[in-house]
């Protein structure tokens, strides 16, 4: 029987990626979007439908989601709409603020509280939650944006605690830095002068260089597909040589030690 995966965020980057990567698997796929008049893709592939929904728009979002459990069956729920807040926190207003916690924390919240009756009462289900390697470990000028993966990988904990009792199976999968255009469309940045030599800093991570050793969208997407399908109770899969390098240190040196070691990159004279 096929199966049919809910994707949030699916316009570009990892979310359309992955949603190639599911049709081609021979699923069904939902492809949530906030403007799919300007699709020009998925809409050209079998068993693909794609939706119009705004993950930060309550009503918009309850009712897209009852009028889909309506006419499918839904077997996987990828949460993976989001974008970045970069900078550091003096530089931020209370409205940028508040809008990264609406997009990648409360949008991720009101879908899985959508879908989560539905998958009890089933009594099957994956419920998948994208974060980032941010969402496990603190960087400067991430304050905000990590306050909301972080915040996404606890609740998602808690969650595949509730609900093991239903057979719905809870997943995080926290990506490194990745090929797409996040870097570009889905960052928002501020600036702040006291800051400069901090900026600076950490600019220099996202150089060509730097950004040419990152994981390609595909292989992050493939690790979806694997969360989605290998039938483990598994909550975290690090996704990324980069993501992985940097959480095995985390874990191996103890997470003290990681802590002082980054801050000291950080102290200028």
């Amino acid at each position: 029987m096929q199966k049919t995966i809910f994707i949030t965020g699916a316009s570009s980057g990892l979310g359309k990626t992955t949603a190639k990567l599911f049709q081609s698997k021979n699923w069904n796929v939902i492809a949530t979007m906030r403007n799919p008049e300007n699709e020009t893709e998925l809409n050209q592939l079998e068993n693909v439908t794609i939706l119009k929904l705004d993950v930060s728009k309550k009503e918009e979002l309850e009712k897209t989601i009852a009028e889909v459990l309506e006419k499918n069956s839904i077997d996987v729920v990828l949460n993976n709409a989001g974008y970045g807040l970069i900078g550091p926190l003096e530089a931020f207003t209370d409205e940028q603020i508040q809008k990264q916690i609406e997009t990648n924390l409360m949008g991720v919240i009101r879908i899985t509280k959508a879908f989560t009756p539905y998958f009890r009462e089933k009594k099957d289900g994956v419920l998948i939650n994208v974060t980032s390697t941010f969402g496990l470990m603190g960087f400067p000028t991430c304050s905000i944006y990590s306050a909301t993966k972080f915040a996404v990988d606890g609740f998602s904990e808690c969650l595949a605690y509730e609900l093991a009792q239903f057979n719905v199976k809870v997943k995080v999968v926290a990506p490194g830095g990745i090929q797409t255009d996040f870097a570009g469309r889905s960052l928002d940045g501020a600036f702040h002068k006291s800051y400069q030599q901090l900026a600076e800093k950490v600019q220099e991570g996202y150089s060509p260089e730097q950004i040419a050793n990152y994981s390609k969208p595909e292989d992050i997407a493939q690790i979806i597909f694997e969360a989605a399908t290998d039938g483990k109770g598994q909550l975290r899969y690090i996704a990324g040589k980069d993501a992985n390098t940097l959480y095995n240190e985390r874990m191996e040196n103890r997470v003290e030690n990681q802590v002082q070691n980054v801050k000291s990159q950080f102290i200028f004279n």
